[in-house]
């Protein structure tokens, strides 16, 4: 569900009780995180975004550069509550370094390439996130994003079919693990 909010003080007076409890306890843990300096924090795409200003990265994002270019958003989606972090997309080093902290943490990870699904803050592990937010700097971020916007097409195309194929992987193994639980 898009908000139509304005302001993050909007957006959050939107929210039901319990969903806004959840979003700010995220939210507290990502203001403390980022630097400031170098990430500000308003509205993007109907949700509270984290993004990079035209001041720190003129370019803006390739799609559209309307906009800046996006670092983290928050979100109260239909059926769950969503944390967009994008340096954590499949196949950088954070990324793995944030699954197998996660696994570490015990908790369930409901996560899609950049996404983390969740209900209630007692399902995430705030303190991975954290982590990961420190280990993702500014820097880091754009380096990482225009060297996939710099990649030939042919070599994007193969990395979408190869998460693809491994998304389907998992699934199939997952179903299988259902049957034979059965």
């Amino acid at each position: 569900m898009q908000s139509q909010a304005t302001t993050v003080e909007q957006y959050l007076a939107e929210l039901p009780m319990d969903r806004r409890a959840t979003v700010e306890t995220v939210r507290k843990v990502i203001l403390k995180n980022i630097d400031r300096k170098q990430v500000e924090e308003g509205m993007l795409y109907g949700m509270i975004g984290y993004f990079i200003p035209y001041s720190v990265y003129p370019p803006g994002y390739h799609c559209p550069p309307k906009q800046p270019l996006p670092y983290i958003c928050l979100a109260s989606q239909k059926n769950y509550l969503s944390l967009y972090m994008m340096g954590l997309y499949e196949g950088t080093r954070v990324a793995q370094e944030f699954r197998d902290a996660w696994k570490t943490a015990g908790k369930k990870l409901d996560m899609g390439k950049s996404c983390i699904r969740f209900r209630k803050a007692d399902d995430l592990a705030l303190d991975v996130i954290a982590d990961a937010i420190r280990k993702t700097p500014v820097a880091s971020y754009i380096a990482q994003y225009e060297s996939v916007l710099n990649e030939p097409k042919e070599v994007r195309a193969e990395r979408r079919q190869a998460a693809v194929r491994k998304q389907a992987t998992k699934k199939k193994a997952a179903a299988a693990k259902k049957r034979s639980a059965r």
